[in-house]
């Protein structure tokens, strides 16, 4: 097989041919069966290692252009597979390794999972007068506020890092905050010494 596609950043057994990347973006889109963001997919695609950033973004105005995939009405942030790109993902996702659409379906898995999480779980930074930045932390259940909190820190830098860190696992704040008040103290102890 010949490798048309630039190389830069791909990871040990990712894609060095251009159409298999196309097949890879249409896979994926299948996969998620709903419009997924192109940033996310963009992300997801170079993050893995599966294909660089240019032959990516190359791939998705292609499969555009030949209306594989598309925009849904007035949104130019999310694509959709349409029925020729499904066809493109169930006849010709088979030239992908088992091992490429097996880390491409866990890492789609893994990334929705993600989005769901902060979207359920929102995080707020502004401005603090004064300096520094306040950080609203939310746990929902999908349909109410389970809790709200806000921290102060003195730097961005700082405030990203609180919001990585609570999107990794907001119930075990909210474990740890409710085990506090209420005053369960083996919780409260047992989640100091997962920290450290």
């Amino acid at each position: 097989m010949d490798y048309d596609a630039f190389t830069e950043g791909i990871a040990p057994g990712g894609l060095r041919n251009r159409s298999d990347i196309g097949i890879l973006i249409c896979y994926i889109l299948d996969y998620v069966g709903k419009p997924f963001p192109k940033d996310d997919l963009i992300e997801l695609i170079q993050e893995n290692g599966f294909a660089n950033y240019f032959e990516t973004t190359s791939a998705i105005s292609e499969l555009i252009k030949n209306k594989n995939i598309e925009y849904p009405k007035d949104n130019k942030r999310e694509l959709t597979i349409t029925s020729n790109g499904k066809l493109i993902a169930s006849q010709l996702n088979s030239s992908l390794s088992l091992m490429i659409r097996h880390r491409a379906a866990n890492a789609t898995a893994s990334l929705l999972l993600k989005r769901k999480i902060e979207h359920e779980n929102p995080v707020t930074i502004t401005r603090a007068d004064g300096g520094g930045y306040n950080i609203n932390l939310r746990i929902t259940d999908g349909l109410r506020d389970l809790m709200s909190l806000t921290l102060f820190v003195p730097d961005i830098r700082e405030a990203n890092a609180v919001k990585r860190n609570f999107h990794k696992n907001p119930e075990r704040l909210y474990s740890v905050v409710l085990a506090a008040v209420i005053g369960d103290k083996d919780i409260v102890k047992s989640a100091l010494e997962e920290l450290l």
